[in-house]
């Protein structure tokens, strides 16, 4: 088999695993531990908070950096107005994309 053929098996065996475990692990007669519940719910704004430092750790503030900042507060607005974070993301990285390569 070729390489990309084996990448594309072991990403699906990785994912059928990772996405089945849980209820090996947790069958239906036990209650999901408090820990879980927490991480559940801490998690997805620590993973935002992660991915805003990650993309902005090398801008220079020196240079022009208005493109970030527009896409910043478009993500913050579309957060606030649908309360959906894939929305967020995804809305304020095509605005992203579309600043930096049409109109700076």
């Amino acid at each position: 088999m070729s390489q990309p053929v084996l990448i594309i098996l072991t990403c699906i065996i990785m994912t059928f695993i990772f996405r089945f475990l849980p209820y090996f692990i947790f069958p239906e007669s036990k209650e999901t531990p408090a820990i879980l519940i927490y991480l559940s719910d801490k998690l997805p704004i620590a993973i935002v908070g992660l991915l805003i430092v990650y993309s902005l750790k090398d801008i220079n503030i020196k240079n022009y950096f208005i493109p970030e900042l527009i896409s910043i507060i478009s993500v913050i607005f579309l957060h606030k107005w649908k309360h959906n974070t894939l929305i967020s993301i995804i809305g304020g990285t095509l605005l992203y994309m579309f600043l930096i390569q049409k109109v700076f």
